[in-house]
C-alpha cells in the first residue's frame, strides 16, 4: 500500500511558517529510516550527526523574499538522502561494495554536492544503498542485501539508485540524490511510482563523487510530487529562470522499439499521449530503427571507462560485474575510438530529433515490477534498451509516474529548467499519479 507523502512545497511552507522545524522534521524522518523489509535503505547513517545538521540549518537566519517568503534556500530544512557514492566528511564511501568502504576509509572532506546541500541548509539523512559500483539496474547487492521497496516487499526498487528510491517511498527523505549513467534514476522512479530527474550531462561538479563512466554519468534526484519539479533545478547548478515557452508538439518513439514492452506499460504510454494531446500538444510517431545499436555503443564505452576506474580491484567484485570490467579492459584503443565516433553521430542525430519535435516520450522501463528473488540475468539489457538512447545524448529527462510504470520525457541538453517547469504542469492530470 502506497504511503501518503507530503510534497516538498508543503514541507517547506511548514518550515517557513514555523509549523515545524528542521529538528522536528529530522526526528520524524529518522524514525522512518530503513523501513523496507530488507532494512537497508541506508548504508551509512548517524542520527546525531543528522540532528546536528538540523540545528545548523536552524542557525541560518530568516530573511525576506524567496519562494517561501523567509529568504532561505528552497532546500532549507528539508531531509535529503545522498547516494553512497558521494563523499561526506567523516563517513566512509562504499560505492556499494565493502571493499571500497574499507579501502578508502572515512572521507576527509565533503563532496561538492554535499557542500552545496549543506550550505543551502538541507538536512542530510544518510547515505543510501546502491547496486555495486552503480553498475547495475536492479538494486540487487550480494554484500549489503537486495533493496526492497518499502511499499511492496515482493519487489526490487531497481537501481542503481536503489536506496534513494526507498528513502522517498518510506518517507525518510523528501528528496533523494542519485546518479544516472544508463537509467539509474529513471528506472527506480518508474518502478517505485516516483518522479525521477536526470540532469543534463555536465551539470554539477563531480569532485568527491564516485564515477562509473565519465562519458555518461549525470547527477539526478527522486521525489514524490510532480508539482515540486521546478524546485529541483537548483540542485546541481545555479538555476536559470525557465523562459516562458509554449510547447506545441512532442514525438513518441515508434512501436517497433517497444516490442518487448509489457501490455500494461504500453497502456500507460497511450494514456500519457492522450493527456499531452489534451493540453494542446500535437503528437507524432517517430521510427527509431537507428537506435538499434545504442545499447552496444553505450555498454562498450561504459565498460572501457569503468575498467580503468576500477583497475587492479576486479577480484573484489561479484562475478557479473567482474566479467563486465574484464571485458572493458580487453577493448582496444582503436575500437573505443570507433565507438566514440558512433556515439558522436548518435548524439547529433538525436539532437536533430529533439529540435524537430521539442519533447520525446517513451517508457522509462518496459516492465512495471522486478520481482524480488527472481532470476534477472537478462533484465539489464532489456531495461537499458529503453534508457541508453537518452544516456548517449546526454539530455535532461524526467520520469513521470503513471498508474502502471512511468514514461520518460526528454528535452534538448541544457533545457533542464524548461523540462522541470513543463512536467510540473502535469501534476493534476489523471494519466500521471504524482
Amino acid at each position: 500500500m502506497k504511503r501518503e507523502i507530503r510534497s516538498i512545497r508543503r514541507l517547506r511552507q511548514e518550515l517557513a511558517d514555523g509549523s515545524t522545524t528542521p529538528s522536528a522534521l529530522a526526528t520524524e524522518t529518522l524514525a522512518r529510516s530503513n523501513g523496507n523489509a530488507s532494512r537497508n535503505t541506508y548504508l551509512w547513517q548517524d542520527a546525531e550527526w543528522t540532528r546536528r545538521g538540523a540545528r545548523r540549518a536552524e542557525a541560518i537566519e530568516r530573511g525576506e523574499g524567496g519562494p517561501f517568503g523567509d529568504g532561505r534556500s528552497p532546500l532549507w530544512g528539508l531531509p535529503i538522502s545522498v547516494k553512497d557514492c558521494f563523499d561526506l566528511e567523516g563517513a566512509p564511501t562504499s560505492c556499494g561494495v565493502k571493499f571500497y568502504r574499507e579501502f578508502h576509509g572515512v572521507a576527509g572532506r565533503d563532496s561538492w554536492l554535499v557542500e552545496r546541500l549543506r550550505a543551502a541548509g538541507a538536512v542530510i539523512t544518510g547515505k543510501t544503498h546502491l547496486h555495486p559500483l552503480a553498475y547495475g539496474i536492479t538494486g540487487e547487492n550480494q554484500e549489503f542485501g537486495d533493496c526492497l521497496q518499502p511499499d511492496d516487499p515482493s519487489a526490487l526498487t531497481g537501481g542503481s539508485s536503489s536506496g534513494a528510491a526507498a528513502s522517498v517511498q518510506e518517507g525518510s527523505a523528501a528528496v533523494a540524490i542519485g546518479t544516472d549513467t544508463g537509467g539509474s534514476i529513471r528506472v527506480p522512479a518508474a518502478l517505485c511510482g516516483l518522479v525521477g530527474y536526470r540532469a543534463s550531462i555536465g551539470r554539477g561538479d563531480w569532485r568527491g563523487g564516485g564515477h562509473l563512466a565519465q562519458s555518461f554519468d549525470t547527477m539526478g534526484c527522486l521525489f514524490a510530487d510532480l508539482g515540486d519539479a521546478p524546485l529541483m533545478a537548483a540542485l546541481f547548478a545555479q538555476a536559470q529562470d525557465a523562459k516562458p515557452r509554449g510547447f506545441s508538439r512532442f514525438a513518441v518513439v515508434g512501436a517497433a522499439h517497444l516490442d518487448d514492452c509489457d501490455g500494461e506499460v504500453r497502456e500507460s504510454v497511450e494514456q500519457a499521449i492522450h493527456a499531452l494531446e489534451a493540453i494542446g500538444l500535437q503528437s507524432s510517431r517517430v521510427a527509431c530503427d537507428w537506435w538499434t545499436d545504442s545499447f552496444e555503443i553505450f555498454a562498450a564505452i561504459q565498460a572501457w571507462e569503468a575498467a580503468r576506474i576500477h583497475a587492479g580491484h576486479f577480484e573484489q567484485f561479484d562475478a557479473g560485474i567482474r566479467e563486465r570490467l574484464e571485458w572493458g579492459a580487453r577493448i582496444e584503443e582503436n575500437e573505443i575510438a570507433a565507438l566514440r565516433l558512433q556515439h558522436e553521430a548518435f548524439r547529433a542525430r538525436l539532437d536533430e530529433l529533439l529540435a524537430d519535435h521539442e519533447i520525446l516520450l517513451m517508457p522509462a522501463s518496459p516492465v512495471a515490477k522486478l520481482p524480488a528473488g527472481a532470476y534477472h540475468s537478462q533484465t539489464r539489457a532489456r531495461l537499458l534498451r529503453y534508457t541508453t538512447p537518452f544516456s548517449l545524448a546526454g539530455v535532461p529527462v524526467v520520469t513521470v509516474p503513471c498508474p502502471v510504470g512511468g514514461v520518460q520525457l526528454a528535452m534538448a541538453r541544457g533545457a533542464d529548467e524548461e523540462l522541470l517547469e513543463f512536467v510540473s504542469q502535469l501534476a493534476e492530470m489523471p494519466a500521471f499519479v504524482a
